[in-house]
């Protein structure tokens, strides 16, 4: 059984008093895992990054990393174990090249320049970005930047990934992209990436587990396929069903269909529709 990479313990946090954001959490992530956070805007998610990455401090429970309590970690160390790419990458991009961004980690790690030279070479790579060492970063487009601000991280070698809304302002083709080279990271590299979204289409098909946040609680926590079960448990976390699913509910409900399991994904939904087909049920 895989390890814990991050244990939650009775986590509470508040901006104000007595409006709790994040409201007993009590949560454990398994190093290696793909895991999202799920959940509309102002459920709580960007909060709960930033206090696993040490950014917010102040907060009762107890919040571990690799089985050591996040107060007892220095700082260097933690700064390196877990790394963060924030929602929009013109927050964290701040060098005039691509190399000075990417290499600004490693150089304050006290690397030598032939090890921060690799880690350049190897991240850009990681993200298809390989050759654009010299390139002014405001020549690149907004999916090329986003793509950066993970090279930016992978150049730290961290642990852990926390992903702040990684895939919005992309168009489809980018957000496809921007996941599946999170997919792909997670499984080559073994990192633990932990995401916050919005983007329930894309759950099923890439995360290992989902945690839905609403109002600062987890209301619902395991595979894709155990918190996605029907609509109406989505709707009081302003959520809905991938649409996909929503699809397949609604010929079951109207009588046309009928199975065990709700399908998540077209290829699920396809094996559901041919079996119906292959029934004469249909036409």
């Amino acid at each position: 059984m895989s390890k814990s990479a991050i244990s939650l313990e009775n986590l509470y946090f508040f901006y104000e008093k007595d409006k709790p954001v994040l409201n007993h959490i009590s949560l454990d992530i398994k190093e290696g895992e793909f895991f999202a956070l799920l959940g509309s805007n102002g459920a709580g998610k960007s909060t709960l990054l930033r206090l696993i990455n040490g950014l917010l401090k102040e907060y009762s429970g107890v919040i571990k990393l690799f089985g050591k309590n996040i107060k007892e970690i220095k700082k260097e160390e933690l700064f390196t174990t877990v790394c963060t790419v924030f929602q929009d990458p013109n927050d964290q991009l701040f060098a005039l090249t691509v190399f000075d961004d990417i290499s600004f980690g490693p150089r304050n790690m006290g690397l030598s320049e032939r090890e921060v030279n690799q880690r350049v070479k190897s991240s850009l790579e990681a993200v298809s970005l390989q050759g654009f060492e010299d390139r002014p970063i405001k020549t690149l487009s907004y999916g090329q930047k986003k793509r950066l601000c993970i090279a930016g991280v992978l150049a730290m070698q961290p642990r852990v990934i926390l992903m702040d809304e990684p895939l919005s302002g992309l168009d489809p083709m980018g957000v496809r992209e921007i996941a599946t080279l999170l997919k792909r990271l997670n499984k080559e590299k073994g990192l633990t990436i932990v995401m916050a979204t919005h983007e329930v289409d894309l759950i099923p098909l890439y995360v290992d587990r989902v945690a839905i946040l609403s109002k600062g609680n987890i209301t619902r926590l395991g595979e894709p396929s155990t918190v996605f079960v029907g609509s109406e448990e989505l709707k009081n976390a302003k959520l809905r069903l991938p649409y996909i699913a929503k699809l397949m509910e609604q010929l079951k409900l109207d009588g046309v269909i009928d199975y065990n399991k709700l399908p998540l994904t077209v290829g699920e939904a396809k094996k559901e529709l041919l079996k119906k087909l292959n029934d004469n049920a249909i036409f």
